[in-house]
């Protein structure tokens, strides 16, 4: 009997907490006056409409013209109505106040889940204790460091697809531009960062490199909804039940574990024997900076991190330091194979400044000079800005209020009753509310970017609108890399290597359009696939062929 009671009492708490969230916590949100599109279904939401970039534009204009800049929108349940936001003075106040509208917990297991508590993930002290310590590594100075090092790559792999355009009997070949990359940057970011050698332009059999690679590009980038839903809500049961993803994930995992614990040993043994010696390691990587800034003697001990947190960044700068630059040169080379006359004024402003030495041959301090004449080129600096701006590699994050607030709004707001409230100053939000930002939308709105803002138009940043330049971000006033305490630290290096790898493979190859068309995937980054052939995997096949200086027009 009382087991029975013990049943029935279970089944009756369920169904309450069922009901409450289903029909009832959703009365008490005070977004429910603002105006928002209507769902069809107990569970329906607009998640798909407003992240899917091959719909998203759309979706997003016709928002904003029916229910303004402050909307209300459906997540995964009745209980979950979210803010999406296109005012920019809202969109300001979320994204300066980090400590009030911090990532979800759900954001925040999903991508510990993957790489650990590292700058991506980390909130509140953890986060400043990271992003402190980290500073230095990116200073100007460490940064110009490097560029050696990138034009090297960079290098490696134009004599890589000379190989092959010399290998066919046409001298043109379409190459996976997207994969080479996606090598490309991995090398990079492991020397750059840890001065560890992948060598995956010339080889992909590093057991670390494949780890990574196949932890990114099988659980990342072939990720279901369903599936990542189950891995956050019910992380223990989605181990304990048999599933590939946590197979893979825990496979990987075992092996970035065991070989960035040993990067970290070997480079703390080398730091400790230059001390011994009295002559200091000189190491350029990102890992001896910030192991040399954590151990600084003005930082008191409780603000240092710890090895683990240590690994955890490696995975971080990993993730965030390759897939995106990766993703920002492929994309920047797919828009110009649409429109040939861009790409080859980009080419004759990129050869006016080309040695007419080897680039192999330059020296440490020719090298840098060079890419100080690369990175003042006008046309090169608006075709980035502009690829950034059209395809960021993030398409939309979330924030969640970790307290009730104002939203402050520039814009009108309106209403569910279909009035529209000219006086309001602010919009109130609930603790707990989630906070759509969308970088795409932002960065497409034609009524602050001209009715263009959807097409690829470098010469727009000759000729700003107002609006355009009052907009928030960290670079060039588009949200690409964030704005606020948590914008993109690295986001001098990524430059480096976008303008770098721009100029070495304009200069040498000229880029078409591959037969198959390419689509916008959201898949945690906004990622190329080739039409119809999603269970492939990311990629963006592109026609090649070597450029003669012969070619070029005088």
């Amino acid at each position: 009997m009382v087991f029975l009671q013990a049943i029935f009492a279970f089944v009756v708490l369920c169904t309450s907490f069922i009901v409450y969230y289903l029909f009832i916590v959703k009365y008490f949100n005070p977004l429910r006056r603002i105006a928002g599109p209507p769902v069809r279904t107990l569970l329906g939401n607009h998640l798909s409409a407003v992240l899917d970039p091959k719909r998203s534009p759309a979706v997003h204009k016709h928002l904003v013209e029916k229910y303004g800049r402050s909307v209300r929108i459906r997540g995964v349940g009745p209980w979950d109505d979210r803010l999406l936001t296109l005012d920019p003075v809202s969109l300001n106040h979320v994204l300066k106040n980090s400590t009030l509208y911090e990532k979800p917990w759900q954001s925040r297991r999903l991508i510990t889940s993957l790489i650990g508590c590292g700058m991506l993930s980390a909130e509140g002290q953890m986060h400043k204790r990271q992003r402190r310590i980290a500073t230095p590594a990116f200073s100007i100075q460490n940064m110009r460091a490097l560029i050696p090092l990138v034009f090297q790559k960079g290098n490696q792999l134009k004599d890589r697809w000379m190989n092959m355009t010399d290998a066919g009997t046409t001298g043109i070949v379409t190459v996976d531009v997207c994969q080479w990359m996606s090598r490309a940057t991995f090398d990079i970011i492991g020397l750059a960062g840890f001065d560890y050698n992948f060598n995956s332009i010339q080889d992909e059999s590093n057991e670390l490199f494949l780890a990574y690679k196949e932890m990114f590009d099988k659980v990342i980038g072939n990720s279901t909804f369903w599936g990542t839903l189950a891995s956050v809500y019910f992380p223990t049961l989605f181990k304990i039940v048999p599933n590939q993803r946590s197979r893979i994930i825990e496979r990987c995992q075992t092996v970035i574990r065991r070989e960035a614990g040993n990067m970290i040993t070997e480079k703390k043994r080398k730091i400790a024997e230059g001390e011994k010696s009295g002559k200091a390691y000189q190491g350029k990587d990102i890992l001896t900076q910030l192991l040399t800034s954590n151990a600084a003697n003005d930082i008191p001990p409780e603000p240092r991190i710890d090895d683990e947190e240590m690994l955890h960044n490696i995975n971080t700068f990993m993730f965030a330091g390759s897939d995106t630059t990766s993703l920002t040169v492929s994309w920047s080379l797919y828009l110009l194979t649409q429109i040939p006359e861009m790409q080859e004024r980009l080419r004759a402003e990129l050869l006016s400044v080309s040695p007419l030495t080897a680039l192999s041959d330059l020296s440490e301090e020719e090298t840098q000079s060079l890419y100080s004449e690369i990175a003042e080129l006008p046309y090169l600096h608006n075709v980035i800005r502009e690829a950034l701006r059209l395809i960021p590699p993030l398409h939309s994050t979330l924030r969640v209020a970790t307290q009730d607030d104002e939203i402050p709004v520039s814009y009108p707001v309106h209403l569910r009753d279909g009035s529209v409230d000219e006086n309001v100053q602010s919009v109130h939000i609930a603790k707990g509310t989630f906070v759509h930002v969308s970088v795409e939308a932002f960065n497409l709105d034609q009524e602050v970017w001209g009715e263009d803002a959807w097409l690829f138009n470098p010469d727009r940043w000759n000729n700003l609108p107002e609006k355009a330049r009052e907009q928030p971000g960290l670079f060039s006033n588009i949200l690409s890399f964030s704005a606020g305490p948590r914008s993109c630290i690295g986001i001098r290096f990524a430059l480096i290597e976008v303008k770098t790898f721009l100029f070495i493979l304009l200069t040498n190859f000229i880029f078409q359009a591959g037969a198959d068309p390419i689509d916008k995937v959201n898949v945690v980054l906004t990622r190329p696939f080739v039409k119809k052939q999603f269970k492939k995997g990311s990629q963006m096949p592109l026609i090649i062929k070597r450029f003669e200086r012969s070619e070029q027009v005088l």
